[in-house]
């Protein structure tokens, strides 16, 4: 792999540890994947940002690396936490973790890393441009930012995208080049498509059945996807498959070149959407918990949420979470002090995935997204419904699932 004479002093260590600890993690996995070299990044996106996932271990490497004198060279953002920042006690979390995961946030906060915590960093200010190189690290953002942007980026781990923060450099192979976002899948889609649960139950079902290869829809349904639709298939597909780049003909930017579709590719129909709730739903009745936005919501989530509730009085928690940008857009418009009319609450900066729901009384959650009711079953033991975004309200309103 050639790297340049900068480059190769940050691996002397002629900028310092800190410098040279991230170039070493850089310029190995270009070694790993077989790089001919290093690309300039325009932005990154840290995974790693929960304490509940991080633990002791995770927050005394990010202190270590700050000690050491670590700080980022290109706008950098962080994934969300295990909890809102600001609202944290009043939500239930335990004091103990609270305080610990404050300090996992003031060691990316010495690095000079931006605290918007959020899964969708493309709605908060970090918008990278078609073709530009990246290194971000969240499932559903790197997806959203291949597809939908038409950005270049892998699916980074959390010290890899912090060291490529630091050096300002990832290595080019994967997604950064060409010849490997090429579809070798065509999904036929000919049932309807009617919700965001509905695309997040397609993107379940395709994202188990295309193993390493890249898809391409085709939509039969009459409904061209928007923003929303397109976040909730991506999120659904990384979480299920680890599909990092997907096309829909006719609606996203390489899927209007003909030469982004291999010739030998092969062909699937989706006919029906059973088997994708049929996996991801669950028995349990009583709810404790109804959850939109995984991932983070957008301001129309958020109006639309709002409209779905319509004043009726919640029996059961409902959070909404997003950023904090995004958050204070909806304040400004009203949608937030309607979802507080009605009992519920919108939660910046937080995930559920990595929250400490057992110890905040919650055990049962539904919720209209595929990829955190996959991650909900898997990682925290909660039981989970997973239905329409009017099921979800429905049974906050009514603490049990709807008949």
């Amino acid at each position: 792999m050639h790297l340049s004479d900068e480059e190769r002093a940050m691996l002397s260590g002629r900028e310092g540890p800190a410098v040279q600890k991230a170039m070493e993690i850089v310029a190995a996995l270009g070694e790993i994947y077989e790089a001919e070299r290093l690309v300039p990044v325009a932005s990154v996106q840290v995974a790693g940002v929960s304490y509940g996932n991080l633990g002791e271990a995770g927050l005394d490497f990010l202190r270590e690396w700050a000690g050491q004198g670590a700080r980022v060279v290109v706008p950098t953002s962080l994934n969300p936490a295990g909890m809102d920042l600001e609202a944290w006690r009043e939500l239930g979390v335990p004091e103990q973790y609270g305080q610990r995961q404050l300090e996992v946030i003031e060691a990316y906060r010495a690095m000079g890393v931006s605290i918007s915590c959020s899964c969708t960093p493309y709605l908060a200010g970090n918008t990278p441009g078609f073709g530009q190189h990246i290194a971000w690290s969240e499932s559903s953002a790197v997806s959203y930012a291949n597809s939908v942007l038409g950005a270049r980026t892998n699916r980074e781990g959390g010290p890899s995208a912090l060291a490529a923060a630091i050096t300002g450099r990832t290595a080019e192979y994967g997604l950064h080049l060409e010849k490997n976002r090429v579809a070798h899948l065509i999904v036929e889609v000919t049932c309807a498509l009617n919700s965001l649960s509905d695309f997040s139950a397609l993107g379940y079902m395709v994202g188990r059945k295309a193993a390493d290869r890249l898809p391409y829809f085709r939509l039969d349904s009459g409904l061209e996807p928007g923003s929303d639709e397109l976040k909730a298939l991506g999120a659904a597909m990384a979480a299920s498959g680890a599909v990092a780049l997907f096309h829909v003909e006719g609606v996203t930017p390489e899927a209007r070149d003909l030469h982004m579709l291999a010739d030998d590719a092969i062909s699937i129909t989706i006919e029906s959407l059973d088997e994708g709730y049929e996996a991801l739903d669950g028995t349990s009745q009583d709810i404790d918990l109804v959850w939109i936005g995984c991932p983070h919501a957008s301001l129309a989530e958020i109006e639309h949420t709002a409209d779905e509730l319509h004043g009726r009085q919640l029996d059961s928690k409902l959070w909404v979470t997003t950023s904090r940008d995004v958050l204070s857009t909806a304040r400004l418009e009203g949608s937030v002090d309607r979802i507080v009319a009605s009992a519920g609450r919108v939660v910046a900066d937080a995930c559920l995935i990595g929250a400490p729901l057992h110890e905040m009384g919650i055990t049962s959650v539904a919720t209209n997204s595929s990829k955190g009711a996959f991650y909900l079953r898997s990682h925290t033991g909660v039981r989970v419904r997973f239905g329409s975004l009017a099921e979800c309200v429905d049974a906050a309103t009514r603490g049990r699932w709807p008949a």
